[in-house]
């Protein structure tokens, strides 16, 4: 919706469905309401020989038509201008008391569907909060978000239990398309990361299109959840170090990334594609983190069957696959594989990316 509103009813969280821009159907009712009157003051006006005015008694003008118009429909009803001819009073029984009672029903209606509709909004919001837990919370949706989000969807992450913070209205609405809730605001503000309910989340990914703005967002997420697992996209590789000392658990070079990968497509095409590849899940190859199966435990690394073991998380901490203290899988263990896409996709879904 691109009417800009005030910042409470901003932070409310925007679920996905399509709804209609409450501005404009407020101005189609006011203009409806503007054609009854007008409709009812055209018909005294054509026959205004046929209404009196018993206080003036000087006629009917087109002013006193409006009013006359105006005083019935809104059932005001002063008696000082009345219908005298017979086929007056018929019209005013067969169109213009109508017209009163179409001019009513929106009049009630609309103020009902204003108050139940902000109602109800409330309700939705404080229902939708009160069962967020352990949610993915992204701050940010331009490409990255975009392309995160994709990626958890790929993953099995549900689409209920992620929401979207951003500042664009487009966004929002973009986000909503795709299944999710979304909110509309300033990633960096506290009360609207309390509405994303940041500090019930289990994954935190900030991909706002600006470092300092990340960096603000950083420390606002994180004090609000010290325990979250929180990622951050940043565009230049010094503020890395400033990243991590904000609470970043992770921190994603995206400028050296793409350069990266762009680097080694040049020196080497077969590489740079199949860097690529890891990166597409659903498409070749995949790389994954999964727990260690229970007959997986005692093994070694290169024991693991239709799998290639990059590491294994032990601990808390990531150990490389030649590390000898992983060399013997031991239960509570998570493995960093590589393995062959578990959900090919077809050639047009592809083409459709």
């Amino acid at each position: 919706m691109a009417v800009r509103r005030r910042e409470a009813y901003e932070a409310l969280v925007s679920l996905p469905t399509q709804a209609r821009n409450p501005w404009m159907e407020l101005l189609r009712r006011g203009l409806l309401a503007v054609a009854i009157i007008a409709a009812n003051s055209l018909i005294v006006w054509l026959d205004r020989d046929s209404y009196a005015d018993n206080v003036n008694g000087d006629g009917v003008s087109f002013i006193d038509a409006v009013y006359y118009a105006t005083v019935t429909v809104t059932t005001t009803g002063y008696g000082d201008i009345t219908p005298v001819a017979d086929h007056a009073r018929l019209l005013n029984a067969i169109l213009v008391t109508p017209l009163r009672m179409a001019f009513l029903v929106l009049l009630v209606g609309t103020t009902i569907e204003v108050l139940a509709n902000q109602g109800r909004r409330a309700l939705i919001d404080h229902r939708w909060r009160s069962r967020m837990r352990n949610h993915t919370v992204i701050l940010g949706f331009g490409t990255m978000g975009r392309s995160a989000l994709a990626t958890l969807l790929r993953n099995g992450a549900e689409p209920d239990r992620i929401v979207v913070v951003d500042a664009s209205q487009a966004a929002v609405e973009e986000a909503n398309r795709d299944g999710v809730a979304a909110i509309v605001g300033d990633c960096t503000s506290r009360d609207l990361l309390r509405r994303a309910e940041v500090p019930k989340a289990k994954h935190i990914v900030i991909t706002v299109n600006r470092d300092d703005t990340a960096i603000l967002a950083t420390l606002t997420a994180r004090q609000l959840n010290p325990h979250a697992h929180l990622v951050v996209a940043v565009r230049s590789g010094e503020n890395v170090s400033l990243l991590r000392q904000s609470g970043a658990d992770g921190v994603v070079t995206s400028t050296d990334a793409v350069g990266r990968l762009v680097g080694l497509s040049a020196v080497s095409p077969d590489l740079g594609a199949t860097v690529e590849d890891l990166l597409n899940y659903g498409d070749g190859l995949d790389i994954a983190q999964r727990q260690v199966a229970p007959d997986e435990v005692g093994r070694s690394t290169q024991e693991i069957a239709g799998e290639r073991v990059l590491g294994v998380v032990r601990g808390g901490l990531l150990r490389r696959f030649f590390d000898p203290s992983v060399a013997v899988l031991k239960t509570g263990d998570e493995l960093v594989v590589v393995r062959p896409s578990r959900t090919p996709r077809s050639r047009a879904s592809r083409e459709r990316q």
